[in-house]
């Protein structure tokens, strides 16, 4: 199993940024890929970005392309999710979940294991 913990939430302005770090327990050597989802007040979960740790191929969604970088440290078995330029579209709480591929995938169905969320607010 893989337990995850994700951190670095909070209020932030307009247009400021925001890192949020996913930290994964894993008790097997298995490869895992690590994705960050993000869930709107009344909305579905919706991915913004994922990671294959290991080879290293990332996905965005487009409405973070270009703002919003995704980044890996094995050694400590953290995965980062720098956030710049935000938007109020932005709000949400958002979730590191790892999928039992090399391959990171960009929908919820696709990862096994889930962290407990973090609130991201941006407003002014």
């Amino acid at each position: 199993d893989v337990q995850l913990q994700a951190s670095g939430g909070g209020l932030v302005q307009p247009g400021g940024s925001l890192t949020l770090s996913c930290v994964a327990s894993q008790s097997s050597d298995d490869e895992y890929s690590i994705g960050w989802f993000r869930q709107a007040p009344g909305k579905e979960r919706k991915g913004v970005s994922c990671i294959g740790r290991h080879y290293g191929g990332t996905w965005y969604s487009d409405s973070v392309k270009g703002r919003f970088t995704i980044s890996s440290d094995n050694d400590k078995n953290m995965v980062f999710l720098q956030m710049d330029n935000l938007t109020p579209d932005d709000t949400g709480v958002y979730y590191c979940a790892a999928r039992k591929s090399p391959f990171c995938a960009q929908t919820a169905l696709m990862y096994d294991y889930w962290g407990r969320g973090t609130q991201v607010t941006v407003s002014s």
